[in-house]
């Protein structure tokens, strides 16, 4: 660990890599020329998330080479968040930047986040003015997304961001005593509530390989932002059973009327078969939004451990307390 104590970093650079092979040596070349030039005293922390390809002997070489570099190898792929989780639970930098293996996110603006982060600010998120090859779809997905999720929570969750972001140690510290299985960590560094800043940038497309974060995955994601971070689905679908209740009541009393006063009995198999699908499908909604919360509940009364590390360069690093 090249002799550094936790108060001797001042800068950690946590970086999930899955199946990024053609990716490190320019990843890891423009990280460390930024951050050299920040402080001396630093460490760069490469989470291998269960990589299918060469990524870890690249990441082990790399170690070999550079004793401020680290590895931290999962036992199978854990899924993005909890990769940088595992990151933000053995880093020990005053200041944390978080940035993804793809190269879209420049290394270079950690310099710009820094200075913010020098003007006292304890989160400094990088903001997206542009998406550079993504598809529409993508692009007007995610916006809708973010501004959904603004509307619908109590939190202010910068819109148009992603984990790209520097936060100081302090942060981390409360990070790490929130053990939620599901993580959306940049709803939970808003909730943290500490003062924060941003910086805009043009986000790069993709240089090497495919994208990991497949439609289920960026699906499952946005689940986890919503049901980790607002009840609102819960109220709909109970203000949705009113509703309904209120109109199924209202034909009722209708069809009651139509029989004994106008001596016109409703009929119609038609009608009868849909309103009994539409009845059905709003069920079947109900319950899929419960089931998500209850889900949630589930895996956290658990209580398993959030990752499995097979082997690392870390050593043994306890967590702050």
């Amino acid at each position: 660990m090249g002799g550094k104590t936790k108060a001797e970093i001042d800068i950690s650079v946590i970086i999930p890599i899955f199946n990024e092979e053609e990716t490190i040596p320019e990843l890891y070349s423009r990280i460390q020329k930024t951050v050299s030039h920040i402080s001396e005293q630093y460490e760069l922390i490469f989470v291998n998330d269960g990589s299918k390809d060469h990524s870890l002997l690249a990441l082990m070489a790399l170690a070999e080479q550079d004793h401020r570099v680290f590895y931290i190898n999962l036992n199978r792929n854990f899924g993005h968040q909890i990769a940088v989780t595992a990151g933000l639970d053995l880093c020990r930098g005053r200041a944390n930047v978080i940035i993804d293996g793809d190269l879209q996110d420049p290394p270079e603006l950690i310099a710009e986040l820094y200075e913010k982060y020098k003007e006292g600010y304890q989160v400094v998120y990088a903001r997206r003015q542009e998406r550079k090859g993504e598809s529409i779809f993508k692009k007007t997905s995610a916006k809708l997304f973010y501004r959904m999720l603004k509307r619908i929570t109590a939190i202010d969750i910068p819109v148009d961001t992603g984990d790209f972001r520097l936060i100081d140690q302090q942060v981390v510290h409360y990070l790490r005593q929130m053990p939620e299985q599901n993580k959306f960590l940049r709803g939970q560094i808003a909730w943290l509530g500490f003062k924060q800043a941003e910086v805009l940038f043009s986000r790069d497309k993709r240089k090497y390989g495919q994208t990991g974060y497949s439609f289920s995955k960026m699906l499952r994601f946005a689940i986890d932002g919503i049901t980790g971070f607002s009840d609102m689905p819960l109220r709909l679908v109970t203000k949705l059973g009113f509703a309904i209740s209120f109109i199924s009541f209202c034909i009722i009393l209708y069809a009651i009327y139509s029989h004994f006063v106008l001596h016109r009995t409703i009929t119609g198999w038609t009608s009868l078969i849909i309103s009994s699908m539409f009845i059905g499908g709003i069920q079947l909604l109900t319950i899929g939004v419960i089931g998500e919360y209850i889900s949630r509940i589930n895996k956290n009364v658990l209580n398993r451990p959030l990752y499995i590390v097979d082997k690392s360069n870390l050593g043994t690093v306890e967590k702050s307390e």
